[in-house]
């Protein structure tokens, strides 16, 4: 047995359900990797530095631009100064009224008077848990009184990964594998776009806490 958080969400028997799937989800993505002879191989080789759009290597992630959940591509450079927490996020997970809930707390609390930013990517390759059009994901997200920043559907693992989330992986690597393997895995980036922390989906935004206030505060 191998350790994939720091806790199981407590909660409605439904979240608690939906937690152990996510353990089990997460559990199943680890060895697959392992299992894959092509899986062995990405996880094994070493791969090449993330890049910028410029072609050149990246050095932070404000070298890298994303689509917002409208399409219109945004310059992460906009972001210099801010502390981030950068999730994949989805819809019909069991950690998901959890995490929406919570992030939404941080953003209340800190964004205005920290600084803090939180981008969400949401992310399909977990279960198939985030089916909708970007369109339907501002929806439910805006259902749910969200105020921090949406961003297009991504690919965060495989061939066409985003490139922020390849420099992501590069330079917080995870258990076992640098992979993500499962919704909500979450990092933190500190204001000089240096990520500098990833917490897994077992671990709740407001567990991030402390370590959160300590680059807040520099």
């Amino acid at each position: 047995m191998f350790l994939l958080g720091r806790r199981l969400l407590a909660g409605p028997r439904g979240a608690a359900v939906g937690a152990t799937v996510g353990l089990l989800g997460t559990a199943m993505v680890a060895i697959n990797l392992l299992s894959s002879p092509s899986g062995v191989a990405a996880c094994s080789a070493a791969q090449p530095p993330a890049v910028a759009a410029d072609g050149k290597v990246a050095t932070s992630v404000y070298d890298f631009t994303a689509n917002d959940i409208d399409g219109n591509p945004v310059q992460l450079g906009k972001y210099r100064g801010h502390v981030l927490i950068i999730v994949n996020v989805a819809s019909k997970c069991g950690y998901t009224e959890g995490h929406y809930k919570e992030f939404n707390q941080l953003h209340q609390e800190y964004a205005e008077s920290k600084g803090l930013r939180i981008l969400a990517f949401p992310c399909n390759q977990f279960g198939g848990q985030e089916p909708g059009s970007n369109a339907e994901i501002k929806e439910f997200a805006k259902e749910r009184g969200v105020k921090f920043d949406m961003m297009a559907k991504v690919k965060v693992n495989g061939d066409d990964t985003h490139p922020l989330w390849q420099y992501l992986k590069q330079r917080q690597g995870g258990t076992l594998v640098d992979a993500i393997k499962w919704n909500f895995t979450k990092f933190i980036v500190d204001k000089n776009g240096q990520p500098v922390g990833r917490y897994g989906p077992t671990t709740s935004p407001l567990e991030m806490r402390e370590e959160l206030e300590k680059y807040l505060n520099q």
